[in-house]
């Protein structure tokens, strides 16, 4: 295949031109530069990146559903919906997602050999262990974007891995040798992580962000044990203290839970990401609201469904999140991401639209671990972390629950599964059927309780995107309807779950994902 050579002064280059932060705005070209702490400690704020996935990984999940035809759209949305090649190249699309991603990488590299020049000095050994997460992090967004789910059993393609810079960037290799350097940055860098050279940690990699990153990269990488071990060390063995009160969130409206919820200070925020991004209006706004979360996935998949918690909204059920549904047919709105506008000219009214992700949470490492456990078949392990995200979660009405096994298994055994291709929509149900990639998993109560956690997963990281990465771990099957045509079927092991290379590398020379899409099997 042709080589890439993607150098890191043309990504310097590259990132300065799609960045408006000042500290992006002037950045250094030119590595040797990087010749004092201070300026290295300054520069690895540039390896974090400025783009978010959440807008391509949401809409091919099934959280979103079709509206109709009488609403609008926008092109990368009505491609991603539909699983094609997206050919816009805005903030939230693929191209900008791929060179960003490889930027903050370039950066990273940048920094490591800059402390290597000056012969890795122990004053240096956070900043090192800072750099190599970053790299870490920057390759593993691109990998559950571009890439199938981890699958040690298949031979699927990986990413270029760049580890220095002025390198060639050359073939993809397997996925799971993307996955072990992943693995190799993240074993390298914890024993030196730490916040005492951070000035705002919570949009760095502190300790505990470095740990969550750790669980959960351990569990798509199928480390149940290490994932278990790294989750507690970000959260404690009892994390009841620091998970987000949703109480505290009852007498507030959409925009002071948007502020609250990524306050810094708050203990539930490991680590706050901002980026370039329209994924906070495309939640909300009458331009985009084709395909979104509508009446549909509320009322039938995600808060409104009968549940231990109760059904529906403030009257019948403990869970606040589900009264913290805001906006009207046909998209509704919970505000974990919102839109932050920087005008450039505020005489213009011109600017950038921002978000800030809370990328890592105690209540997102908190389900980790509890679906490690209950890989593990640690039941009672699973069960109590499920019960500590009940208490942060519920109010203490009559429709609070204190989950136990045989209440878990019985709610789901009573459930029917929801079919690839609903009928109608009360053929939904939270229920999907579980084709796990590349691990195995046993009927009955292992099956019931990951049923139930990934119900659970899908409620807390709902608008993120981590719903897609969890539909391609465990093979879970689901349609999207599109207008005068029969309904697109994604299926276990759907090879459109790697989002398609973009096409300006393709023409350099990458190897494109396969898209050979097979017919979907029949349904029992």
């Amino acid at each position: 295949m042709k080589r890439l050579n993607i150098i890191w002064a043309l990504l310097a280059a590259m990132l300065l031109f799609t960045a408006c932060d000042d500290y992006l705005d002037k950045l250094p070209d030119d590595r040797a530069t990087l010749d004092s702490e201070s300026k290295i400690t300054q520069f690895i704020t540039s390896a974090y990146g400025t783009r978010n996935n959440a807008m391509v990984q949401e809409y091919s999940s099934d959280n979103m559903v079709y509206n109709g035809d009488t609403y609008n759209t926008a092109v990368n949305q009505e491609e991603v919906w539909k699983f094609e090649d997206v050919t816009t190249q805005g903030n939230d699309d693929p191209r900008s997602l791929w060179n960003n991603y490889y930027a903050a990488v370039a950066a990273a590299n940048a920094a490591l050999d800059a402390i290597d020049e000056m012969g890795n000095p122990a004053s240096l050994y956070a900043q090192r262990a800072e750099a190599l997460l970053c790299r870490a992090w920057g390759m593993f967004r691109l990998a559950t974007l571009f890439c199938m789910a981890y699958d040690p059993t298949k031979d699927y393609m990986g990413l270029p891995y760049p580890k220095a810079s002025g390198l060639e960037i050359v073939e993809r290799g397997t996925l799971t040798e993307l996955y072990d350097n992943i693995n190799a940055d993240i074993e390298e860098a914890l024993p030196n992580v730490s916040d005492e050279h951070l000035k705002v940690p919570k949009y760095h990699f502190n300790r505990k962000a470095a740990y969550a990153f750790a669980a959960r990269f351990n569990l798509y990488y199928l480390k149940f044990d290490k994932a278990i071990k790294y989750a507690t060390q970000a959260i404690g063995e009892d994390p009841s203290n620091v998970l987000r009160n949703w109480a505290e969130y009852e007498d507030l409206g959409s925009a002071e839970i948007g502020n609250a919820y990524v306050n810094s200070s708050n203990p539930a925020n490991l680590m706050l990401h901002a980026a370039h991004s329209l994924i906070g209006r495309m939640l909300y706004s009458s331009s985009y609201r084709r395909y979104g979360y509508g009446p549909v996935s509320r009322n039938y998949e995600t808060f409104y469904p009968n549940a231990p918690w109760g059904s529906g909204s403030k009257s019948t059920t403990s869970l606040i999140m589900s009264s913290k549904q805001y906006g009207s047919t046909p998209n509704y709105r919970i505000p974990k991401i919102v839109e932050f506008w920087e005008y450039t000219d505020v005489t213009a009214g011109t600017g950038y639209a921002h978000i800030v992700d809370a990328v890592f949470t105690t209540d997102e490492t908190l389900l980790v671990r509890a679906e490690a456990y209950a890989l593990l078949k640690q039941y009672d392990n699973c069960i109590r972390d499920l019960n500590y995200w009940i208490g942060s979660h519920c109010r203490k009405n009559n429709y609070f629950p204190v989950l136990t096994k045989e209440s878990i298994i019985s709610f789901m055994e009573e459930l029917p599964e929801a079919p690839r291709v609903p009928e109608t929509d009360l053929n939904r149900s939270i229920r999907k059927a579980l084709h796990p990639q590349g691990f195995t998993i046993e009927s009955g109560d292992q099956t019931c309780i990951l049923q139930f956690v990934l119900h659970v997963r899908r409620l807390e990281t709902i608008v993120q995107g981590l719903r897609f990465c969890d539909i391609k771990r465990y093979g879970i099957e689901y349609s999207h309807e599109v207008p005068n045509a029969d309904p697109i079927e994604f299926v276990a092991g759907d090879l459109r779950g790697a989002i398609q290379i973009p096409a300006d590398v393709l023409e350099a020379g990458m190897v494109p994902n396969p898209r050979e899409v097979k017919s979907a099997p029949k349904e029992e």
